[in-house]
């Protein structure tokens, strides 16, 4: 592989840490060796607890299990996630005896519920007496309880900053003080006391154990665990190279190379800024001799690095609530985001082919193996993942399907360990075949080190997911008792009726104000969420215009997503440009430039019955045309945001493009007649104009090992 070293102004050493710094979680602490030992040996208990649920689940039932995982994964946050958004100037990081109360608190509090202490009349007595105090809760019950809601608000603090909590805050404030309302008032209520609100939070579906930590403790917990094990044993070195071999012998093979090992290193990381983080440590370097200014660079990771939450088949966690909220399989949901997915990665190539001509990129040669010869020797990382579509097709549950994908990862990380007995080797600026070849037990001490560290990696990286799901909880909650989500979803029905003249005209602004709402507050809060919060109140908003549940969703979880690439935050961008030393502001308005289509194909999905048709729900003719139909759309943006067609566009082609591309979008027969004419035209006038010679192919510049 080649070296990213002197071309990038970021510490190979670094990396972990700059992608923490600028994830949607907030930074986690650099502890010492011996705090790292004692917590990684918790992460790696709760590792087992879970793996062990799949199989052997407790016969006191799911909540019970769901009591006990979030009383052990709840003090994690305190241990890991500094209570100051900085670290420490006198270099120490470690918890301090304040951070060790609050994780006692919480572990006692957690496990309050299911603790076998001594039945009183206000509380106590164990699990089944908790549950018959449902609805009467006694005083030490609510006492818990809002130690519980003030320690999974601070918890939720540390790992993604002050905007949830201070919603969260909001919510109760209104269930608490609803009755104080005016009567006339759309939004009054009749008023929660402090008693029913925690029964609530308890007790009920939609509360601290309601679908989202469900969720997060029966499918995201095994996936982030999954994505550790198989980083591990190397599938992230090998995804990387075998993107690099594919591309080679290709002028713009530097950004073709960047998007393919996005989608494929997706399955490893699951958040959009590491990627872009993983992606640029090594591309940059070579963007950079290709050519590629430092924004343009800087946005093309950034976007690529998105693109993998956006990919099957581990999507973002998200899309696990999809499954639970609709009630559909996870592999159903993996099948509506294929066809947009394409659209994505075809938005993301047409760009990377513009650009490499726009800015005269250069060949560059790379010291890779064939891709044969590497599918030939490491394309046994590939394995696990067509495991868990085979076990998904056959109805096999996903927590159940991922688990047999860990072990097949983790089966062949055991067989070269012991074949190979080299010494892993993870880095992507080394090589395997350079590495020491070790004594046989060494190797396999080796390799049960690795997957020792793989499964506490896997609980400690759903820590901050965790902690958002229990406080999603509270706004859920909230919501379910004051009906509040229904109220707000007709205001914002009510805004686009007062401006629409018909239907149509309806759908489309209420589809435009949704987004607009979607992407600000994805701004503010991590994607899982914005995507509760956004199905919760926009969601009966779009499905009492006409649109399906399934289009709703797929909507929404798009933009929650994109929200990572929208300025002024742009997270992803942020830190590709701390990669790639460019301007930030510049560096998101690149990443806007790829994604593009992205924030705009998703608008298909509802404006118009044929939308459907884009997540797969149709005959196989229709999901074709209109997947040509919305591709022709992203060709055409592809061209008005970069101005290159066959060469430079001038502003007459760039803006016939544009309204070309959203009448395509709308997905019925005139408006994709208008479209074709206008994209047809673009092209005319594009040929019409072009006048010389194609500029010649610039001189390789060659990459080679150090």
């Amino acid at each position: 592989m080649p070296r990213a070293t002197s071309d990038t102004p970021v510490d190979q050493t670094d990396l972990d840490h700059l992608a923490a710094e600028y994830d949607e979680e907030r930074p986690s602490r650099r502890l010492s060796p011996g705090w790292e030992r004692l917590i990684t040996l918790w992460c790696f208990v709760v590792a087992l607890f879970v793996l062990r649920q799949v199989f052997f689940p407790l016969r006191e039932g799911n909540q019970f299990y769901l009591v006990v995982f979030l009383g052990v994964t709840l003090p994690l946050a305190f241990l890991l996630y500094r209570g100051r958004a900085r670290r420490r100037t006198d270099g120490g990081d470690d918890p301090g005896p304040f951070d060790w109360l609050l994780a006692l608190a919480a572990l006692v509090v957690g496990l309050y519920p299911v603790l076998p202490l001594p039945a009183w009349e206000q509380g106590g007595g164990g699990f089944s007496a908790f549950l018959d105090r449902q609805g009467a809760l006694g005083t030490i019950d609510v006492v818990a309880g809002v130690l519980l809601l003030l320690l999974v608000l601070e918890a939720t603090r540390r790992t993604t900053g002050w905007v949830l909590p201070v919603v969260c805050v909001a919510f109760l404030a209104y269930a608490y003080y609803g009755g104080f309302l005016p009567i006339e008032w759309a939004i009054s209520h009749r008023g929660e006391d402090i008693d029913q609100i925690v029964n609530a939070l308890y007790n009920e579906a939609s509360g601290f154990f309601g679908v989202p930590l469900d969720v997060a403790a029966t499918y995201i917990v095994l996936f982030t665990i999954y994505g550790a094990v198989l980083d591990k044993m190397g599938a992230g070195r090998f995804f990387v190279e075998f993107s690099f071999s594919l591309f080679r012998k290709s002028g713009t093979a530097p950004g073709r190379t960047v998007a393919t090992s996005g989608f494929l290193l997706g399955t490893v990381s699951g958040s959009g800024t590491a990627t872009a983080v993983t992606l640029g440590s090594f591309a940059w370097p070579i963007l950079k001799r290709a050519g590629y200014p430092r924004e343009a660079a800087g946005g093309m990771l950034a976007a690529s690095g998105i693109g993998a939450i956006l990919s099957p088949p581990t999507l973002g966690a998200a899309a696990f609530i999809i499954a639970e909220y609709l009630g559909v399989s996870y592999l159903q949901v993996l099948g509506w985001a294929l066809v947009p997915t394409l659209l994505y990665y075809l938005g993301i190539f047409l760009a990377v082919e513009i650009d490499a001509r726009r800015f005269g990129a250069r060949r560059v040669d790379v010291d890779v193996n064939s891709p044969w010869a590497l599918l030939g020797r490491f394309g046994y990382h590939f394995v696990s993942l067509g495991v868990i579509v085979v076990f998904l097709a056959m109805d096999v549950p996903p927590f159940k399907a991922v688990v047999y994908a860990t072990a097949v990862a983790a089966v062949f990380g055991l067989l070269e360990a012991a074949l190979s007995r080299r010494r892993f080797v993870g880095s992507i600026d080394e090589r395997p075949e350079d590495a020491e070849r070790l004594p046989l037990g060494e190797s396999l001490r080796d390799y049960v080190s690795r997957l020792y560290v793989a499964l506490a990696t896997g609980i400690r990286a759903a820590v901050p997911v965790i902690a958002v799901c229990a406080a999603a909880g509270v706004i859920t909650s909230t919501i379910a008792k004051t009906g509040l989500g229904q109220v707000l979803s007709s205001l914002l029905v009510d805004a686009a009726d007062a401006l629409a003249p018909n239907h149509a005209t309806l759908v489309v602004l209420s589809a435009l104000f949704s987004a607009v709402a979607i992407i600000v507050l994805g701004l503010a809060v991590p994607v899982t969420a914005s995507f509760i919060l956004s199905w919760i109140i926009i969601g009966p908003a779009l499905i009492s215009l006409g649109a399906d549940g399934p289009e709703v969703a797929m909507f929404i979880f798009y933009y929650a997503v994109l929200s990572e690439v929208s300025p002024p935050t742009a997270l992803a961008a942020v830190a590709s440009a701390a990669i790639t030393g460019g301007k930030v502001i510049a560096t998101m308005w690149q990443a806007c430039k790829y994604t593009l289509p992205a924030f705009l194909a998703p608008m298909a999905f509802i404006m118009t019955d044929n939308g459907a048709h884009l997540l797969g729900r149709g005959s196989l003719v229709d999901v074709v045309w209109t997947t040509v139909v919305c591709g022709l759309a992203v060709a055409a943006l592809a061209v008005a945001t970069s101005g290159w067609m066959f060469g430079p566009t001038r502003r007459a082609e760039r803006l016939l493009c544009l309204p070309a591309a959203l009448l395509l979008l709308y997905l019925v027969p005139v408006s994709i007649g208008i479209g074709l004419a206008l994209l047809a035209a673009a092209v005319a006038v594009h040929l019409a104009g072009r006048r010389g010679a194609t500029t010649p192919p610039a001189p390789s510049a060659p990459i080679t090992q150090e």
